[in-house]
Order: C-alpha cells, then sequence, then structure tokens
C-alpha cells in the first residue's frame, strides 16, 4: 500500500468513557459501536463496552484485548518497569476488529468521500465486496469468522510502520494467515501485559533517615508490605487464549551519589533474603555491619548526595495451553536526597 494511502487510513479510536487503556490505538476510520465485543467501544453485542472500575481494574480498550488489572501496582507511586535488555513489548499486533455489517459501515463512508483516490478505492472495493478475494464483506460468513486488523501500542511510534497488512478474514477456530507476523497469541499478549506492569517506587527506608554522618554506616531497606509480586493479565475472549504476567521484586541496587561511600555489600547489589530485601534497623544494631547499605566518607556540603534505590524484578509469563517463559527483567527507581555532615566534636 502506498505510505500516503495507509496514513489517510489511520485514525485514533474513539474509546468509551473510563477506558484506562492509554496505550492502544488502531489503523481505520471509528465509529462509536462499530467494533466487535472486546475491540474497544461502545458494542453491537452483548460484550465488554471498554469501560472500567473507577481503580481501573479491569478494562477492554482500543486493543481488542482485554486488561486485567486488579493485581496491578497501585497508588500515585507506581511505574512502569524498564527492561534489562533491548526487549520492548510488541509495537502493534492483529486481532479481530469487525464482523461484515461493522467493517462495511467503516469502507464504504471512505469511499463515498473519495478521500483517498479513485484508484485507491476500486481496488478497496473489488477486495471487500467484488470477490477478489472477498464477495460482499463476507455477510454470507457472518456467523463464521470476523475480521482482523491492526492495533497499535502509542508507546512505540514505531509501531505505525510495523503492521501494514490490509484487514483480512477469519475463520472462527482458524488461525490467521501464517504470512501474518504479530497476530495475537500468548506470548504477544504476555508482552502487551508487560508494558502494563506498574511497580511501587523504590525509596528505601534509610536509618538514620534524610540525614546521617561521615563514616556512620547507613541501614536501607524496603517495605515488605509494599514490594510483592505484581501481575496483570491480557486476553481475547473471541479467541479463548490469554496471558498474565508477573513481576516480583529480587535486588536492590544502591548507587550512593558519589565515589566517597562504602556500599554493604561492596557490590551495591542487596538480594532478597528470606522474603526480604535488606533489614530493618533497630536499637542494639548500632555496632553491626548493615547487610544492605551504606557509609559515606565525605560530607555533602552545604547539599545533599542524590542515592538512588533501584529494584530489580524478575518477570515471567503464563498462558493458555500451558504456554508460558521468562521475560526480561525489569528495573524501576530514582533517587532521594541523603545529606552528610561531618561529626562535630567539642574540644575543652
Amino acid at each position: 500500500m502506498p505510505a500516503l494511502t495507509r496514513q489517510l487510513k489511520i485514525s485514533p479510536l474513539l474509546v468509551a468513557a473510563g477506558t484506562c487503556l492509554s496505550l492502544l490505538s488502531y489503523s481505520g476510520t471509528a465509529h462509536a459501536g462499530d467494533e466487535i465485543p472486546g475491540g474497544g467501544s461502545q458494542n453491537t453485542k452483548p460484550g465488554p463496552s471498554g469501560s472500567s472500575t473507577p481503580e481501573g481494574t479491569i478494562a477492554a480498550g482500543a486493543s481488542g484485548v482485554e486488561i486485567d488489572r486488579s493485581r496491578n501496582g497501585t497508588g500515585a507511586s507506581v511505574g512502569p518497569v524498564a527492561s534489562t535488555t533491548s526487549w520492548t513489548p510488541p509495537a502493534c499486533w492483529y486481532a479481530p476488529k469487525y464482523t461484515p455489517d461493522q467493517l462495511q459501515k467503516v469502507k464504504e463512508p471512505v469511499w463515498e468521500a473519495d478521500s483517498t483516490g479513485y484508484q485507491w478505492d476500486a481496488l478497496e472495493r473489488d477486495r471487500y465486496v467484488n470477490g477478489k478475494p472477498y464477495k460482499d464483506f463476507n455477510k454470507d460468513k457472518a456467523d463464521k469468522g470476523y475480521w482482523w486488523d491492526s492495533f497499535v501500542n502509542e508507546s512505540f511510534p514505531p509501531g505505525w510502520d510495523k503492521c501494514t497488512e490490509e484487514t483480512f478474514w477469519v475463520d472462527k477456530g482458524d488461525p490467521p494467515p501464517a504470512n501474518v507476523a504479530n497476530a495475537v497469541t500468548p506470548e504477544i499478549l504476555a508482552g502487551i501485559a508487560y508494558n502494563e506492569i506498574r511497580v511501587p517506587t523504590s525509596d528505601a527506608s534509610l536509618a538514620p533517615a534524610n540525614t546521617t554522618k561521615v563514616n556512620l554506616a547507613t541501614w536501607a531497606w524496603l517495605d515488605d508490605s509494599t514490594f510483592k509480586p505484581v501481575s496483570v493479565t491480557a486476553s481475547v475472549p473471541l479467541l479463548g487464549i490469554s496471558a498474565t504476567t508477573t513481576a516480583e521484586p529480587v535486588s536492590l541496587r544502591i548507587d550512593p551519589g558519589t565515589s566517597d561511600a562504602q556500599l554493604y555489600p561492596a557490590s551495591g547489589v542487596c538480594e532478597i533474603r528470606n522474603g526480604h530485601i535488606g533489614e530493618e534497623f533497630a536499637k542494639g544494631k548500632a555496632d553491626r555491619t548493615p547487610p544492605c547499605g551504606v557509609k559515606y566518607l565525605r560530607s555533602s556540603g552545604n547539599g545533599s548526595y542524590q542515592l538512588r534505590a533501584t529494584v530489580t524484578w524478575k518477570i515471567h509469563w503464563t498462558g493458555s495451553g500451558g504456554a508460558g517463559d521468562d521475560l526480561p527483567d525489569g528495573t524501576f527507581g530514582g533517587p532521594q536526597d541523603v545529606k552528610v555532615q561531618e561529626i562535630q566534636s567539642v574540644v575543652r
């Protein structure tokens, strides 16, 4: 397809009010009620409408995919993980989008407007109406399958260029054509769910907190009640496929913000031990070496050091049909100010 024509076809989906799936869009002109159940907008048939709970735990958005976030991280401080490798979530995918009548409602207004030119419109009519290869939008097979089209992850702009197949028909129970890359599978759903994972900010609890002294060991640990596994499930009910992606905290990396510091352990990586990352400081531990922490060797003067605590999350997925595998680890962290003062002594 010529690039200009493809650009003219693509427009954002008008998602139903309350939909929380911000990452998803699709190619094709949209009208309220045009998509099959789970396809993104208000339906013409029973099924998900694209709405969500106030917490956004379950949503069917403009993805052809339903997202269940009920076991995801919540709160104002959560954020997405960054892959520790060059792997990225799917930029786009193909999934069921239209019934024959719905596709007709999308295509015919474009042809009548003559916005893509007579030659292209004629090719489109041949493809979907005149039997080359489809006839009358496949209305005689209305109960036997669906029209599939592309959905784009707006977080990855290259996605607009990666899914350029024309809308195609798939009978119920049949796989999509073998030459179509990125047709939705449990593995692709796992990647979509990965992109939806939200984990809590990794500000470490410190003792002493905020302000410490030169050559005084500062203990660091994570709140066990906050740092627990989280998961997101993505599914396509029409196809009976799903995948749940789970992230589990495994370690905390401390960057003290200066080379004038000694880390505990020396690597700066505090592994999870017996379900805990680090150890909470308590009275009686002052003479002990912290299992996780830092000792600053120089004052921060009138400012502060930017200590950065980054949590690594082990990520894996399980899906329908017994599928499953590991996904790249993810990290999430941020800086926190630590003021380091000289120990004052009194000389008599």
